[in-house]
């Protein structure tokens, strides 16, 4: 279950994965084959990165700057996976050459990758149309989770999270941030990035809001957020799953400064295969507070109750809908507010929509310590 990733996430695959895959592919073309490495396990592992991180249709697991929703590129996928002998990326290439309607509307690709995908054509549209959307991927070296209720199926949850730290590249502030889609489709999210200006790769990057951990699935302890730094990073990380659950478990306390007064905040995601996803904030603070909230970030309509937050089905841009869900909260604990957030950005829009709600859970009673536990189930 051990994979390699790209902390860039999926959105720079093309231009990262796929840009070694061609300079393979001209050492491979200019020397008839005598320089072939695509059968080292680090090649092929770059390469299947690309499916792994797919939650369902063109919903793509977006942690740093990724967005949320792609297009990669059918023909090329074809031809790595072909290279490296992978049959759940050629079908993998196969679904997006007819979700694409490839046959009619053609190759959008560069020149370099358009003319050797005109060879492989006849061959990419025989291919089986198939989803991969494995069950487990782990992924130590960014150390990313993705788990989902059944294997080749977007039914029930999928949860990816991830631990990392906050200096990889296109960073974001947000060690321990998870998203949770239902059916396929979104409930708790990744905002993703605005577009690109100067300010995004300045010295201000982190007073824009979507790199904040605060606009993340995070907890913000005595009004302080996570901050920017190798330092600041995940500790005693740990990965397991089986026929009955998926869980990440992962000590998020040194991503925040001293001034939150944190000894520890220990996660544990849990997702039961089939039911639900049980979320488990234990932490420890070095002086009582009651200056403490949890954000969840969600394209979906919202409705509190005591003890209950329901998620509802809202639209999103371009005739899609969010997923729906319930979130069950400790009432006793928990005081549930909800905030909306008016997305101005085009790139953002163009995923979302007009708008996506903040979440607050924030506790009732000054403590040093408590555990703090969610659950999250899909309805129907």
């Amino acid at each position: 279950m051990m994979h390699q990733g790209c902390d860039e996430g999926p959105g720079y695959w093309g231009r990262a994965g796929a840009s070694l895959f061609d300079c393979l592919e001209l050492l491979y073309s200019a020397t008839d084959g005598v320089i072939d490495v695509y059968d080292k396990p680090l090649i092929g592992e770059m390469g299947r990165f690309i499916y792994r991180v797919q939650i369902a249709g063109r919903w793509f697991v977006n942690f740093a700057d990724a967005p949320a929703m792609l297009t990669p590129s059918g023909p090329l996928i074809f031809r790595y996976g072909q290279r490296i002998g992978d049959a759940a990326m050629q079908s993998f290439a196969g679904w997006l050459a007819a979700e694409t309607d490839l046959r009619n509307r053609g190759c959008a690709d560069s020149l370099s990758r358009a003319l050797p995908a005109l060879f492989k054509l006849e061959e990419l549209l025989a291919a089986t149309p198939v989803q991969p959307l494995p069950r487990d991927v782990w992924l130590p070296g960014t150390q990313v989770m993705v788990a989902r209720s059944r294997e080749g199926s977007a039914d029930g949850l999928t949860l990816a999270a991830k631990g990392g730290h906050n200096a990889e590249s296109h960073n974001h502030n947000d060690v321990g941030q998870f998203v949770v889609y239902a059916d396929g489709k979104p409930v708790l999210i990744d905002v993703g990035v605005e577009t690109y200006t100067r300010k995004t790769f300045s010295p201000d990057r982190y007073s824009i809001w979507t790199m904040q951990s605060q606009y993340h699935n995070l907890p913000t302890i005595n009004g302080v957020m996570q901050q920017p730094g190798r330092e600041f990073a995940a500790r005693e990380i740990r990965c397991e799953a089986d026929d009955k659950s998926a869980q990440l478990e992962v000590e998020i306390a040194p991503a925040y400064p001293p001034e939150a007064g944190l000894e520890s905040w220990q996660r544990r995601l849990t997702l039961e295969r089939g039911g639900e996803l049980v979320i488990e904030d234990h932490f420890t603070l070095k002086e009582p507070t009651d200056n403490l909230f949890i954000s969840l970030i969600t394209p979906c309509a919202v409705e509190i109750k005591a003890g209950i937050i329901n998620l509802q089905e809202s639209g999103l841009a371009q005739e899609r809908v969010s997923g729906k869900a319930i979130v069950y909260f400790e009432a006793d604990k928990l005081g549930a507010s909800c905030e909306e957030i008016t997305i101005t950005d085009d790139g953002l829009g163009r995923v979302w929509g007009e708008r996506l709600r903040r979440i607050v859970l924030r506790i009732l009673a000054s403590t040093s310590t408590d555990t703090l536990t969610l659950r999250l189930s899909p309805t129907k």
